[in-house]
């Protein structure tokens, strides 16, 4: 990780401090009983900084200024601090990182949303209305090209409008709820540029070894690949809903394990 690419407004991100697990805990320690709390927990977050960095690295390609990140990854720092059970046995950096990554996208999720056209609504509206006619009609659920001849639209089209209009059923969704502060299927799996000790002590590895093989290429496709479920259903040679359905049982199986 070169932390030296991130620039933040008043901060050296090439001389940072990086505290030792044991260091960590000495502070926290002294935060908890009181002792100098303040200075401690100066250098806690001091310490920890690096480790902010390294987060928000993932985030940087979504065009946001790196200051405003920097500012709500450390926010996420800050609660991590204050909410760490120095009594369990678990590396702080374990249980900080999707506390920071979680704070991180609750602020991408609200100040930073994609907003989808209106025309593009319209179009998956019609689509949405036609698939319910089709299956009506013929008592199963209606191919993509079915759907694009009846509307007598090009099937590029109406790829783009429905995926536009589905609620992600993601990595993103919590698999725990700490006082309001949600912690994701995506934080459990994170990957190996932060922290790679933190990582190997993720169950996901054998979570996903209980999946059946399609789960496993729906999943691949989905999260390695970056398609879109109506691209996974067309290389599969399914419907878009069954890809979807079978894509959320894939992450509850995987949640159930983690939680």
């Amino acid at each position: 990780m070169h932390y030296n690419k991130v620039q933040i407004s008043g901060v050296n991100t090439t001389n940072l401090k990086v505290l030792t697990e044991n260091e960590k805990r000495i502070l926290l320690k002294r935060i908890r009983d009181n002792d100098k709390p303040k200075k401690a927990r100066e250098e806690l977050i001091s310490g920890n900084l690096k480790l902010v960095l390294s987060v928000i690295q993932r985030f940087s390609t979504r065009g946001e200024n790196m200051d405003d990140l920097f500012q709500v990854g450390c926010i996420g720092l800050i609660k991590a601090i204050d909410r760490f059970d120095i009594n369990q046995n678990v590396r702080f950096s374990t249980y900080a990182v999707p506390m920071i990554q979680g704070e991180l996208r609750r602020y991408l999720r609200d100040y930073c949303s994609v907003r989808v056209s209106r025309s593009l609504k319209d179009t998956a509206y019609k689509a949405m209305k036609v698939k319910e006619s089709l299956m009506n009609k013929n008592n199963r659920e209606p191919t993509i090209d079915e759907i694009t001849k009846e509307m007598n639209e090009p099937t590029k089209n109406i790829f783009m409008a429905l995926e536009a209009i589905i609620d992600p059923v993601s990595l993103y969704e919590p698999v725990y709820s700490d006082s309001n502060d949600n912690i994701y299927v995506m934080d459990q799996i994170g990957d190996n540029s932060t922290d790679e000790n933190w990582l190997n002590e993720m169950s996901i590895k054998e979570a996903i070894t209980d999946l059946s093989d399609r789960e496993k290429r729906i999943l691949s496709l989905r999260f390695m690949s970056g398609k879109t479920q109506v691209e996974v259903a067309n290389e599969i040679g399914i419907s878009q809903a069954q890809v979807s359905r079978l894509e959320k049982s894939a992450l509850n199986s995987i949640k159930s394990q983690l939680s």
